[in-house]
């Protein structure tokens, strides 16, 4: 009898967690981008190469670091355009001061104390001056690009000074056979991880995110940590700027040009609710998976790349769909 009522229990909780990932956005994602894989590595003879795939990691590694940050911004019920624009900024700052000469170990930190800048701009506007995230990122998107021609006076730059080499390896070489821009998102995505479910920052920006009067009421910081969590943000974007660099081989002021429409769309698919207060590390990264999946099958079976925007907005009016859907069953 009671291996009987122990089986009845174990079935119960098996179906309860085959239910909790079955609501799950960020589960329904993975599985469409392994099933993507799975059906690319059948159809073509080029998708699993060890070449193709180090290039995919690569480049949903760029996606997937900013994407941390804008899914930290979604969740406390704001929006960032201007990440695209960080990217340039702070990779046109890296590469003005290795070129005059600087070593790398100043180049970089100054980088992303720029991009930071950006932020805590975009933050104090926001949080203290009471403007809408939209209007302020944007006019961002456009200050920190123009920064950026001022700054390289809007030429290429692709020579680097004494540490060229290692800020090539940085962004484009490989360690235990891996890109390195993906082991930095490995622990930059543990990190974010980390403070968003461990830390009181993590759950502070939610709780914002979910309803900011109530938030209030209770003692956060409100406005503090909205400036926090736009710095956070650039600072992705910041660092993501110097990888992409390295990987190029040189900057132009045209980095990261639309960028944010494949980040927004990364944590949008991934699980982030643009109502604010739901958003995961890991949902942020399976979304810039999907993404990339797509852009290079899209590539290899021999399809008009200009079909990417369709299929990606296709994904994140199901993603919204799918959240309004779970939201209303949950009310029933």
């Amino acid at each position: 009898m009671s291996n009987s009522i122990a089986d009845v229990i174990g079935q119960s909780q098996h179906r309860n967690v085959l239910s909790r990932l079955a609501n799950q956005q960020t589960f329904w994602v993975f599985l469409a981008a392994v099933l993507a894989c799975l059906a690319l590595t059948l159809l073509t003879d080029t998708f699993a190469t060890e070449r193709n795939m180090f290039n995919v990691s690569r480049n949903f590694a760029f996606v997937a670091i900013i994407a941390l940050g804008m899914t930290a911004v979604i969740a406390s019920g704001g929006i960032d355009l201007s990440v695209g624009s960080t990217v340039a900024l702070s990779a046109m700052t890296v590469a003005v001061l290795m070129t005059s000469g600087l070593p790398i170990w100043v180049g970089i930190p100054a980088a992303l104390f720029v991009a930071a800048l950006v932020g805590a701009v975009n933050g104090v506007l926001i949080a203290y001056a009471g403007m809408p995230p939209f209007v302020v990122t944007l006019g961002m998107l456009s200050v920190a690009r123009s920064l950026a021609m001022v700054l390289s006076n809007n030429r290429m730059i692709y020579e680097f000074g004494p540490d060229h080499s290692m800020l090539l390896w940085l962004g484009g070489g490989a360690t235990f056979g891996l890109p390195n821009p993906l082991i930095v998102l490995a622990f930059l995505a543990a990190f974010t991880g980390f403070l968003f479910k461990w830390t009181r920052w993590g759950q502070h920006l939610f709780a914002i995110g979910g309803n900011e009067e109530a938030a209030k009421l209770t003692g956060i910081p409100v406005r503090q940590l909205k400036v926090s969590v736009y710095v956070f943000s650039a600072l992705m974007a910041g660092i993501t700027g110097v990888l992409e660099v390295g990987w190029l081989g040189g900057v132009t002021t045209n980095l990261g040009q639309a960028m944010e429409l494949s980040v927004i769309a990364a944590a949008v698919i991934g699980g982030a609710n643009l109502a604010g207060g739901v958003g995961t590390a890991f949902g942020a990264v399976v979304g810039a998976l999907l993404i990339e999946v797509i852009r290079n099958s899209l590539i290899l079976l021999g399809i008009s790349t200009f079909w990417q925007g369709a299929f990606v907005g296709a994904f994140i009016v199901i993603a919204v769909a799918f959240d309004r859907f779970r939201n209303a069953r949950s009310a029933d």
